[in-house]
């Protein structure tokens, strides 16, 4: 339920309306919830994660933060608004404003106080039931598009991260890596991530 009756209204756990909204509109919402806005529509962000997801996040970006303290760039947790300009949107007219779990960000210009204006460098989406299908379709259009170096889905149940890196315009899967595997960023090979404590896997006795 809104705070003012007389805003838009989003009612269901995840809805598109045939209004195109831009981010000039996104700042004069008033909603209670979370909400997200991909190619103009809005997308009401699903209820608070669960708390494995909040481990996961936790832990990949613990160790992501701790790797980029010596170096000009920044590593940021949801919420944190992303605005995705495409083609020759501007900030104000742009129709994509994103709340990604966890983004790396190298162009330091990029990060304003109310977030951050243009492609991170790297994207983290961990999957729930309720936004699987606009991680794995709308966002990766998107995050495609506007020249997200690279984008990773991660499955907690499965315990599966999937890693996606931009090669001429398109995202080639790069490996798809279990919860026994150490993972790395394309753009930082030195930086391991073992899947192991991201996912809180205890080795057997």
């Amino acid at each position: 339920m809104l705070k003012d009756s007389a805003k838009d209204v989003v009612k269901e756990p995840i809805a598109v309306y045939s209004n195109t909204y831009t981010y000039s509109d996104y700042l004069k919402f008033d909603f209670e919830e979370t909400v997200e806005l991909i190619r103009g529509k809005l997308f009401r962000m699903s209820p608070a994660p669960k708390s494995i997801h909040q481990e996961i996040s936790s832990n990949i970006q613990g160790v992501i933060w701790s790797y980029l303290k010596l170096k000009p760039c920044k590593v940021y947790a949801a919420p944190f608004d992303v605005v995705l300009p495409i083609k020759n949107e501007k900030k104000q007219t742009s129709t994509t404003v994103v709340q990604p779990d966890i983004c790396v960000i190298c162009e330091l210009s990029k990060i304003e106080e109310s977030g951050c204006v243009g492609a991170p460098d790297l994207i983290v989406e961990i999957l729930s039931s309720s936004t699987a299908k606009k991680d794995l379709n709308d966002k990766y259009s998107i995050y495609e598009e506007v020249g997200v170096k690279e984008y990773w889905i991660v499955m907690p149940k499965e315990q599966i991260v999937e890693a996606f890196h931009l090669k001429n315009g398109k995202y080639q899967l790069r490996r798809a890596y279990n919860g026994e595997d150490i993972i790395t960023l394309e753009m930082f090979p030195d930086l391991e991530i073992n899947l192991k404590e991201v996912f809180g896997i205890t080795p057997a006795v």
